[in-house]
């Protein structure tokens, strides 16, 4: 007879976030998670030979809520892989210095398992990407960090 014992307070201790999304429901999750990030628009890429796009974003931790400490982003690569195509609308693929701010993600389900991954920007941009299947992967890179704000990301209502 094995015993068993109470889980600690350190095996709850932070870990990277590492997601895979792999249908619409799965990217509504990554969605949540991203929503209010911040980036350059000089940290994304596209790699067609690698049918990859990805994006380096400044993520606010929406899963660990500050109750008692400061609010808190991470750096997180958000990669998009099977990509056949990306197009852009209100953005100046020029302008490497602007600071966008990622909104939502959402699938948009095509024929025979294909779709688009939109990536909604502030400002009326967005970043459409053409997907033979979905599969995106979030991944936090950097250990957390206070938020320059202080305070957790607000919308009006």
């Amino acid at each position: 007879m094995t015993a068993t014992r109470d889980a600690t307070f350190e095996e709850g201790a932070q870990r990277p976030l590492r997601l895979k999304a792999l249908d619409g429901d799965d990217v509504q999750v990554i969605s949540a998670l991203v929503q209010d990030s911040v980036l350059p628009a000089a940290e994304m890429a596209w790699r067609k030979s690698e049918r990859r796009f990805g994006m380096l974003l400044n993520r606010f931790r929406w899963e660990d809520p500050a109750t008692t400490r400061e609010a808190e982003r991470v750096q997180s690569v958000l990669c998009v892989e099977n990509v056949m195509a990306v197009r852009s609308q209100g953005l100046d693929p020029r302008d490497r210095d602007t600071v966008l701010s990622l909104l939502a993600v959402v699938f948009a389900p095509g024929e025979d398992g294909t779709g688009t991954i939109r990536l909604i920007l502030a400002g009326d941009g967005e970043i459409a990407i053409d997907v033979e299947a979905p599969e995106l992967v979030l991944r936090d890179v950097t250990r957390p960090y206070a938020a320059p704000s202080g305070k957790a990301p607000r919308h009006p209502e």
